[in-house]
């Protein structure tokens, strides 16, 4: 095998049933050497006001916690465990941990999926091509979280829903763009089969945008050079924007989509 096809790669991932699907789908196509995965403490803080809206969303709205949960089940279900690599399991991905055992890997190529905020110390990891990054979402149309998916139906937005692969940058899924592609859902679909659906999507982009890279292709579009989008925050993910996505799929399931010729969305193929 040449080096192309040896690429060393290196994963930066959550800890959630996608990241460990993922994980296996790349090491049964490219040579992964590490895995570095990020178990996040939780901290959430207990409101009555959380306690009413979460007694709201499960008897009114329990189609968003059973998509979430479905897809954990998914995942769970196909993929017992990672793949049999060397593992790191840290609380940070900017932990001094993760750094050391990135370097001793010697990585040509840093792949990243669902952990919080890459900060300097590990954006400075050298690698042959570069760190990568997986967003679900259309960039720079529409960034954030917690899920772009759900931002799009609740703000009827259904034309971007898709999936971006760009290099990582200090932002918040703001960096340079490798591809971007729209996803081809069936929107009679329950919300469960759109967010497999869409998942199933970022996998093999990603898969597509390395084997692009280990061919030796070469894409870096500025964002600004796209248009301009919006990040969404998960502070700002309410229950209003809950009913909404509810009430939009529940009315293009009956009337359809229409006019999403009309508007114009730029990707970035490879």
């Amino acid at each position: 095998m040449n080096d192309k096809n040896n690429i060393k790669i290196v994963l930066w991932v959550g800890n959630e049933p996608n990241q460990k699907a993922l994980a296996n789908k790349l090491a049964k196509k490219f040579n992964v050497v590490g895995i570095v995965i990020e178990t996040r403490k939780a901290k959430r803080k207990i409101t009555l006001k959380k306690i009413v809206n979460s007694a709201v969303e499960k008897i009114f709205l329990s189609s968003i916690n059973k998509a979430w949960w479905g897809l954990h089940e998914y995942y769970n279900k196909n993929y017992k465990d990672y793949p049999n690599v060397k593992r790191l399991e840290v609380e940070n991905i900017n932990s001094s941990e993760a750094y050391d055992f990135t370097t001793q890997q010697s990585p040509d190529l840093i792949v990243v999926s669902g952990t919080r905020l890459i900060k300097d110390k590990m954006l400075s990891v050298q690698s042959k091509y570069g760190i990568l990054n997986l967003h679900t979402g259309l960039s720079p149309y529409i960034k954030g979280g917690p899920n772009c998916t759900n931002w799009c139906i609740a703000t009827n937005q259904f034309h971007l829903v898709g999936n971006t692969i760009m290099w990582i940058d200090e932002g918040i899924d703001s960096g340079n763009i490798v591809t971007t592609e729209q996803t081809d859902i069936d929107w009679k679909k329950s919300l469960l089969d759109i967010h497999i659906d869409v998942m199933e999507h970022a996998h093999e982009l990603y898969i597509k945008a390395i084997e692009f890279i280990r061919k030796g292709g070469v894409s870096n579009v500025p964002q600004s050079k796209i248009a301009e989008g919006k990040t969404y925050y998960t502070k700002e993910w309410v229950l209003k924007n809950k009913i909404d996505l509810v009430r939009n799929l529940k009315m293009v399931k009956k009337q359809g989509l229409k006019n999403l010729d009309n508007i114009k969305v730029k990707t970035i193929k490879i």
